[in-house]
This record gives C-alpha cells, structure tokens and sequence, in this order.
C-alpha cells in the first residue's frame, strides 16, 4: 500500500482540518465550548469535612432545602391564576380529553382558597400558607420550573440528585464534597425527615451513591433523643478526654505504619466525628434550652402532635445552620402514612388533605425563616422551597383534587443572594405549563452551586467512564433572580 498522499488527498485533508479548527474557535467564542476543565476538591481522607476554597466568591456560605414531599400544589399556594376564578367548573380550552398521571381530567377548578396581596410587594398569594405568606417581601420566586417526569419517585430523584433514575449523589452530597464545612465536630450534611415518616425515595435524598461515602447526608430526628452519648456517670470528665487524647496517640501511630492508607485514614476520621458528635449532636438536638416564647413561636406545644413534631425540627433545623453545618434538608410530607394521608399528594380530596398538612408546614417553616433573619443567618444561608412537580389546574375526572402537573410550578428562594420579592417567570393563563423564562431543576441547581461559589460546569466526579455532574451536561446560572453584584 502506498502511505504517500498525492496532492489532491493532501488539500482535502488539509481543508478539513483547517475548517475543524475555525468550527472550535467559533464555538468557544459564542460559549458553547467548555473553556474550563472540571476541577475536583483537594481531600485528605483524614479530614474529608476540611473547609475547602470555592472557585469564586460565594454569596452563601450554607444552605437550607425544604421538600414539600408529594407535589405541593402551585396553583393552590404561590401562582395566582385569576382566570381560575373566572373559569371555575368549566372545561380548559384546548384540553378535551387531556389524560394525565391518573387519566383524564374534568373541568378548570378554582384553588382552594382565596388569595391577597402580601406585604409591600402586594405578591398575590394564598391563604392557605398566611404565615408563610407574610414573608413574601423575603421570597424569590420561580413560576416556570420544570420536570422530566409526573411521577413521585423518579421527580423526587430529580429534584434531591439531578436524575430521574436512581444511583446518583444528592445535592448536598455534591456541596459537602466540594467545600466541606467549618464545623468539625457534627456533620457537614444533615437531612431531617418529616416526624410521619420518609419521602418517597428515602435515604436516595440525602445520599452520596458514587462519591465518597463521608459526603453522604445524616439523618437526624428532633423527634426521638440520641441515644448512648451521654458520658457514663462512673467516668469522670477529665479521664473521658485522656481516654480519648491515648486511642488519638493509638491511631497516629497506626496510620504512620500503614502511609497512604486511604480507607484506614477515612475510617478513623469517621470514628474521630463519632466521638466528637458525643457532645455537640447532644446539645444540638437538646431543645430544653430554647426559651418558653421561641417554642411558642415554633409551635412546639402545638396539641397536633405532627405539627409539634415538624416544629421541633425546624428549630433543630436552624440549630444546625447556627452551628455551621454546610447543608440542611428539611422534609414536609411523608410517604410512609399512605398517599396523601401524609404528604402533599391531592388526588382525590385535596380541600380535606390540605387542611391536614397546610397548618403543620405553616407556622414552624414561618417561624424557621423569621428567626433565621432576625440572628443575621438569612445573609449568608440560601433557603431553596421546592417540590417534585406541581398538580393540574383542573379536578381529575371522578374526584376532587388534582393530578400531577411537571409541566410548570413554582419554586422560591430567599436569601443570600437571591432578589427579594421578586418573581421570575410564568405558566399559562390556568397555570398548566411553563410558557415565559421557562426554567428547569438543572438550572435551580447550577443557580444554588453559583451562590455557593461553584461552577457546576466544573464541579465533576469520574465514574464509570464518565464526567459527573451534578447538572450532568445542562443547566444554566439564572443570572435574572441574583442581585446585581452576582449577576
């Protein structure tokens, strides 16, 4: 065979590299080249919550995720859609015959209470969260999320891990990874569960599936003591912290003997925050010490024991981000009690549902936010309100509640950051679909990593052959809800 090209071969070829590189150098002017390799966080396994640097400077320095597990409904809460009212009991133009989740839908039905302007905004809101709809002047919202799936579980993976499917780290296993926490002695990722059970995915929420295991998420619960942490009464302060500075003598030794050990290095460490949690999980979840009118506020002695129960875990909740701890999941709603007997799930009867869950998420997630600013937290702490998907503006045909909607909800945040009272995007007049500044959970989580001081572009895990990415290969800062000094 004859390797030698002639000169007709030779231009062709020569043309089809040159136009190659004038193709790369466009696509990297007009940004759609990634200009930046992935950059992984600097770990050593003997201190793997060590503080690490972001990329840029954040606007956050923590963050607080409230799920409202089963769909909490938009149009029902934070979308005031007045052609609901107008149209109450008549079919949606151009939906006959619309089949969802459940099958097909019956006529346009007016939320389930009224709504009124709040604050200073004048925002429209419901009156079924009037608590929480006070804080309106606090909110940034975002009327036209998106999701890929109008079902529980694979839109709860969505929106707690970026994947519809299973097997993927969550959000805060992500953060944890990447920037650690400042606080050594709890852990740097807690989620607490609603005191009715777990969502619907469970420990996938606050899971860490490729990453390393010490990013995964803790589960704590304000509800139950924390047993075997208090130092038996036969050993005296001074010989628990002896005891504790020899088996720390014992393990450098150990680790000197075995360089490079990695798992042996990340298994003391873990034992290490296990003993140092002794005191500091203790006195975190001892809410004993909470003044008479802050458990009031809370509604801690509410004579609804699972309203009472959620309000102990948002005080445990802002115990938490006072102590430093990098990410805090908070869950309303819960699977374990049966379809919407336990979350936000209102197929069938969704006035009697709601009535149930809307006065046990109200007052104490209110309370959380009211106290937050008045400590100075809400500055540097991002609160994200989120649900899997949101319901449909019409009734499902046979009941009296509505079925699930991907197509456009709301979301909001508040705080470092992120515009107050501020709203950013829109579903369709009956509150359907997204339809202006459409947005996606890939954007909400490149917008939350951004506030952290993150690109999520950069912010990588190699596994199985790939690149991973929190926003895998989507996503955009949705620069329009930052103030103007992040924008």
């Amino acid at each position: 065979m004859n390797h030698l090209l002639h000169r007709r071969a030779f231009l062709q070829r020569s043309l089809t590299g040159l136009s190659s590189i004038a193709l790369a150098s466009l696509l990297k002017d007009d940004g759609l080249l990634a200009s930046e390799p992935p950059v992984r966080p600097t770990i050593d396994p003997a201190r793997p919550y060590a503080p690490r640097v972001p990329h840029f400077t954040p606007r956050a320095n923590r963050v607080l995720m409230i799920f409202c597990s089963g769909a909490l409904s938009h149009v029902d809460t934070w979308d005031y859609k007045p052609e609901l009212f107008k149209r109450h009991d008549t079919p949606m133009p151009g939906a006959s015959g619309l089949i969802t989740f459940q099958g097909e839908n019956g006529n346009l039905i007016k939320p389930i209470r009224d709504f009124r302007p709040r604050g200073q905004s004048g925002k429209m809101l419901s009156d079924l969260l009037p608590n929480l709809a006070e804080l309106a002047d606090d909110m940034c919202f975002i009327h036209s999320m998106t999701a890929k799936s109008n079902t529980h579980g694979p839109a709860e993976n969505q929106m707690g891990t970026g994947y519809i499917l299973d097997g993927f780290p969550s959000c805060g296993a992500w953060v944890t990874y990447a920037l650690g926490t400042e606080n050594q002695n709890l852990p740097a990722y807690v989620a607490i569960p609603d005191p009715r059970g777990v969502p619907q995915i469970g420990p996938r929420h606050w899971g860490s599936a490729f990453l390393p295991a010490a990013f995964q998420g803790t589960a704590f619960n304000a509800q139950k003591s924390i047993p075997n942490l208090a130092r038996p009464a036969s050993i005296s302060e001074n010989a628990d912290r002896e005891t504790r500075d020899f088996l720390r003598r014992l393990n450098d030794q150990h680790l000197k003997q075995n360089p490079g050990d990695s798992d042996l290095a990340a298994r003391i460490s873990a034992y290490e925050l296990a003993a140092r949690m002794q005191l500091a999980a203790a006195q975190v979840s001892d809410l004993s010490t909470e003044s008479k009118a802050m458990q009031a506020l809370y509604g801690v002695n509410d004579p609804n024991v699972n309203k009472a129960g959620f309000a102990r875990n948002c005080i445990m909740a802002r115990r938490l981000i006072e102590s430093g701890v990098r990410f805090v999941q908070l869950f309303n709603g819960s699977y374990a009690m049966g379809e919407g007997v336990g979350n936000w799930d209102g197929h069938r009867k969704i006035h009697e549902q709601y009535a149930v869950h809307a006065p046990i998420l109200d007052q104490p997630c209110a309370a959380l936010i009211k106290d937050l600013k008045a400590r100075g937290l809400l500055s540097d702490t991002l609160i994200a309100f989120v649900t899997e998907f949101g319901r449909m503006p019409t009734f499902q045909k046979g009941a009296n509640g509505r079925d699930h909607n991907p197509k456009g909800f709301s979301v909001w945040l508040a705080g470092a950051g992120v515009k107050p009272a501020f709203s950013y995007g829109a579903t369709d007049e009956f509150g359907y679909q997204a339809v202006e500044n459409v947005t996606s959970i890939y954007d909400l989580h490149a917008t939350m990593l951004h506030l952290l001081g993150l690109n999520h572009e950069r912010l990588s895990f190699y596994n199985n052959g790939i690149e991973r990415r929190l926003t895998d290969v989507h996503g955009r800062v949705i620069t329009d809800i930052l103030v103007s000094s992040d924008r």
